[in-house]
């Protein structure tokens, strides 16, 4: 009976939006430049529920890095879900490339957008070719070319069946930082006009957190780059910091802008203790030089 009920309860899931649609066909190259508008943004999980994002607002130009921070609860992952529409705005919009991503079907969406998740995702059963191009949109040679630009190319001919083989349950035949890099490989695959990084880093060695971030600066050099941040130091050298808080936008500017205003980003780096802060004001000094 437990299992009839939570059938009944899939069941009556109100379902996602429509897939596809007639727009879809009007934008063909979408999106050429990555600009992002987020215009009066205000999104809840679900209704009787408060508002986890709240009337936000700001502008990212194609091709630029953003990082995304702020204290837990602030809005950061609402923001990301809200960009792929996995919530959907009670009220404003998000505007790429003037097109309001809300009349677009989720396919067109979400395809041209690439994520690289805090825990990389690795589907079981399916080749190591059928996890990097799961469309068959690539031959072995570009494969090859997106996994020697994350340093994985020399592991993949090492193994047996090469790209043929099997990838275990939950990608277990390759540590977590293997399991990140060809991630990578996959999002390079792709080549999209917009980046979201969840902390890629965050579970991987210094060694793997170097190589991927190398590969995401020449990949993704002309692509605009949103990275959710919960160690400063990854975003600190990026072009301007998103700071959420309760919901909204609690600042916006230049990493060394925002030191020397002394706001909730500083703050934030003066938490990090007196040594790394004080590593943390000097690069965003002289980046900003």
């Amino acid at each position: 009976m437990v299992s009839v009920e939570r059938v009944i309860g899939f069941r009556d899931l109100p379902p996602e939006a429509a897939l596809t649609n007639d727009y879809d066909k009007e934008v063909k190259d979408w999106p050429a430049g990555g600009e992002i508008d987020v215009k009066d943004l205000s999104v809840r999980y679900r209704s009787g529920l408060p508002l986890s994002l709240r009337g936000l607002s700001f502008t990212i130009k194609g091709g630029a890095r953003v990082g995304i921070v702020g204290r837990t609860g602030g809005g950061k992952s609402t923001l990301v879900q809200s960009l792929l529409r996995l919530l959907e705005a009670e009220k404003g919009q998000i505007i790429i490339d003037d097109i309001d991503i809300a009349k677009l079907g989720l396919h067109k969406l979400r395809r041209s957008i690439s994520v690289i998740p805090q825990s990389p995702v690795l589907y079981g059963g399916c080749s190591l070719r059928e996890n990097l191009d799961p469309f068959h949109h690539h031959d072995d040679e570009r494969i090859g070319e997106a996994l020697y630009d994350v340093h994985m190319l020399e592991v993949v001919r090492s193994l047996s069946h090469g790209l043929d083989t099997t990838v275990a349950e939950n990608g277990l035949n390759f540590s977590v930082g293997q399991r990140q890099l060809l991630c990578l490989a996959r999002a390079i695959l792709r080549r999209n006009k917009i980046l979201v990084l969840d902390e890629p880093t965050a579970n991987v060695d210094s060694r793997t957190d170097k190589l991927l971030q190398e590969a995401v600066a020449k990949s993704f050099s002309d692509a605009t780059i949103l990275a959710v941040a919960h160690r400063l130091d990854t975003v600190i050298d990026y072009d301007k910091i998103l700071v959420l808080g309760a919901g909204g936008l609690l600042e916006y500017g230049t990493p060394h802008e925002l030191v020397v205003k002394n706001g909730a980003f500083c703050s934030m780096i003066d938490d990090t203790g007196e040594e790394m802060a004080n590593i943390l004001k000097a690069r965003a000094r002289n980046n900003s030089s």
